[in-house]
């Protein structure tokens, strides 16, 4: 986890940004050759997830518009985690001021009445984020970048509003190998401006290992 009086996760010190020809090139490329890679064992376990999913009733998969580089809005997709009549459940949820506040600060909340019993399950272990893989492999996103935000979102990254505009928005990323849920939205935007600044082919590869070892620890929240 991120040291609270360090602003720079250790992850970064030894980054050094890309040349034009990754940043380009490169980086779609290694997008491309680890997702048919992971094909074969990314796809079956898409569908069956989603098909235990609909077991309640409700869609297996949740897309939701987000947006990308240069502003432009996607359907960003993931095994659906919550359940069907999810926005009027967070109205009610909201009713309450002290979770508005947890709300407005952070845009999550730590007991979320909305997500389902297999939900927690998935987010714990970031398996309903699988099907964004089809999202990179048409080029909305890339396996590393800023979490996608909505509008909304987008709207309080001020300065550093920018640098999310000019990368492509990813399936992980710096936030999510230096603390999560545990960092606040300020924090947040900032390791997003400093991927931005700092992208290269070895700060991908180094979040890539970062990122399947949570997976697999079962240490994503």
């Amino acid at each position: 986890m991120q040291n609270r009086a360090d602003p720079i996760p250790f992850i970064l010190y030894e980054a050094r940004p890309a040349g034009s020809v990754y940043r380009r090139v490169g980086k779609r490329c290694l997008d491309l050759v680890l997702v048919a890679l992971s094909a074969p064992l990314s796809v079956p376990l898409i569908l069956l997830l989603a098909a235990i999913v609909r077991l309640d009733g409700g869609p297996g998969f949740y897309r939701h518009r987000r947006v990308g580089r240069n502003g432009r809005e996607f359907a960003c997709c993931k095994i659906r985690t919550m359940v069907p009549n999810a926005d009027a459940v967070l109205r009610r949820h909201l009713e309450d001021p002290a979770l508005a506040e947890e709300w407005a600060r952070s845009r999550k909340l730590r007991v979320d009445p909305r997500i389902t019993r297999i939900g927690y399950w998935l987010r714990r272990s970031s398996l309903d984020e699988l099907p964004q893989l089809f999202n990179v492999l048409r080029g909305d996103m890339s396996l590393v970048g800023p979490r996608p935000v909505v509008h909304e979102e987008l709207a309080r990254y001020g300065a550093a509003r920018g640098a999310y505009l000019s990368v492509v928005p990813g399936l992980t990323g710096l936030w999510q190998v230096s603390g999560r849920n545990d960092l606040s939205y300020r924090d947040r935007i900032a390791l997003d401006r400093l991927y931005a600044e700092r992208l290269s082919f070895a700060l991908d590869l180094r979040l890539i290992f970062r990122t399947v070892h949570a997976v697999v620890s079962g240490s994503g929240r």
